[in-house]
């Protein structure tokens, strides 16, 4: 095998790195280190997707490293960073407080589901991990720069993180199809996947602006435009049965 074929597993390797990176970064209290860490190894669960595609470097073993790492930078990741938030915000909540930890199986459950259905070849059957762990990432991010806003007062009492953790949980092995935002030749432009893929680009842009106008922290982007997706995959299954 040429050099280039270990190309993509180098890169979803560097992703599992920057998931390890970002836990141990979690419990020694810079959760302000954590989230960029998780957003590179999104960077790089894309990259080496592509790399592949490039390469035609397609093997067993980079398909099951790549649901190791996302494992880790999308599953574990985002629940310690939930945890670690309700531990510093409401730690007479007690056990509830680990609650957000079975985010963590739930994100494994959703990856084997992933691995063994044939229907998500193009899109998605529930919600995608990294999709999961950008909502718990940035709503962490967001609560840790902004200790007044209203999500930091939700935060701060025994319900809102539990409730939202059952919320994820349940959305990463519903059954509810989600698009993909992967851009593949050949697609046509009147169908409603483009439709919605427009449309998220649209609230990607909406996002930018607002949060620049209201002068919010940049997570607050991230967080809008993952809690728009989910929204919109409900409102585009309601509206085409």
């Amino acid at each position: 095998m040429s050099l280039a074929k270990h190309i993509p597993n180098t890169i979803t390797s560097m992703n599992l790195l920057c998931g390890v990176l970002g836990v141990t970064f979690v419990f020694s209290g810079r959760t302000d280190i954590a989230f960029p860490l998780m957003l590179a190894a999104a960077v790089f669960d894309f990259l080496d997707g592509m790399s592949a595609r490039a390469l035609n470097a397609y093997s067993a073993i980079g398909k099951e490293l790549d649901s190791l790492a996302d494992l880790i930078s999308f599953g574990l990741l985002p629940a310690v960073m939930l945890h670690k938030v309700m531990v510093d915000k409401s730690p007479e909540a007690g056990i509830l407080c680990y609650v957000p930890l079975i985010l963590t199986v739930f994100s494994a459950l959703r990856l084997a589901k992933f691995n063994t259905d044939e229907r998500q070849t193009e899109n998605f059957i529930g919600l995608a991990t990294p999709a999961c762990a950008m909502i718990c990432g940035s709503l962490s991010y967001y609560i840790l720069h902004d200790p007044d806003s209203f999500l930091t007062r939700w935060a701060s009492g025994p319900v809102f993180i539990p409730l939202l953790s059952a919320i994820l949980c349940a959305l990463l092995v519903c059954e509810v199809p989600m698009f993909s935002m992967k851009i593949k030749k050949g697609i046509q432009k009147d169908t409603p996947i483009y439709r919605l893929r427009v449309c998220m680009m649209g609230t990607v842009v909406v996002s930018v602006i607002l949060v620049w106008l209201l002068g919010l922290n940049w997570s607050m982007i991230i967080l809008l435009i993952f809690v728009v997706y989910v929204i919109m995959n409900f409102i585009n299954v309601l509206t085409t049965k």
